[in-house]
């Protein structure tokens, strides 16, 4: 007789598999909440587990962290209501007006947000002060999120278990440290061309960027996975998230950082081969 456990691990087998798959032909799947349910938080991250394994066994090196669903405005736009994470992989950076191949990616939006950088290991739950004084750089960036979800038709599971709906990222400039400026009181403003996207700031982040930091080495430390000294940590998003096409050009300004880009080549999605 199949027990509750057994059962649960070939439901994060299947749906780790159908979130793999998805990724490696370019062909974005159904949601897995019909696999894992819609509300087993835990059972969620045990599939986003087994997918980054599946990708550190691959080659992929583990370079940080992302927080996904800080802004209210992200939040509506998809549906859930609460924050999320996800890892970092080495081969998902890209400077400052580098050309993002645009095939890679299945139904990428992007949204401006506050990277960090970490100079010590935070393996204890604190207060703001004890995160900021791990930070050593605050970097202006632009994630890509992306979802193997089709259509994004997700719910708090299914982003959770697809490494909070990630995609790539673009980090610009040295950083400043946080004793240079206040996360909280940063001011955002994306265009697309002449056209503003999005605009927001710092306390549109969880109130303050540090409140989401403080909140992801809490829930790091839950998981057993403490965030360590030179990890990147993406923050999450200060406004909406805007929709990603072919050829499409992004500037993104987050004083008192001054202007990053998001450069997207003119190559359409399409199924790859798997792999």
């Amino acid at each position: 007789m199949r027990t509750e456990k057994t059962e649960a691990r070939g439901a994060v087998s299947a749906a780790a598999r159908r979130l793999v798959e998805a990724q490696a032909t370019g062909r974005a799947c159904a949601p897995i909440a019909d696999l894992i349910g819609a509300d087993d938080i835990a059972l969620a991250y045990q599939v986003q587990q087994t997918v980054t394994r599946h990708r550190v066994e691959g080659g992929a090196r583990l370079i940080g962290r992302k927080i996904g669903l800080t802004s209210k405005a992200v939040q509506s736009q998809v549906g859930v209501d609460q924050p999320d994470f996800g890892v970092l992989f080495d081969d998902m950076r890209y400077a400052d007006g580098e050309v993002i191949p645009y095939g890679r990616l299945l139904q990428p939006k992007a949204e401006a947000e506050l990277a960090f950088v970490l100079g010590r290991d935070i393996t204890e739950a604190g207060d703001l002060r004890t995160v900021r004084e791990a930070v050593e750089l605050a970097l202006p960036a632009v994630e890509i999120v992306d979802s193997r979800i089709a259509d994004w038709r997700i719910g708090i599971t299914d982003t959770v278990a697809d490494n909070a709906s990630s995609g790539v990222f673009v980090l610009a400039g040295d950083g400043l440290p946080v004793d240079r400026f206040e996360p909280a009181d940063v001011r955002m403003t994306m265009r697309r061309g002449t056209e503003e996207v999005s605009s927001g700031t710092g306390r549109d982040c969880l109130g303050d960027p540090l409140n989401a930091l403080a909140w992801l080495a809490a829930t790091a430390i839950d998981v057993g996975a403490p965030l360590r000294a030179g990890e990147v940590v993406l923050s999450g998003a200060l406004g909406p998230m805007a929709v990603v096409c072919p050829g499409d050009e992004f500037e993104v300004s987050i004083e008192p950082f001054g202007t990053l880009t998001a450069r997207f080549s003119e190559e359409q999605a399409v199924g790859k081969e798997e792999v």
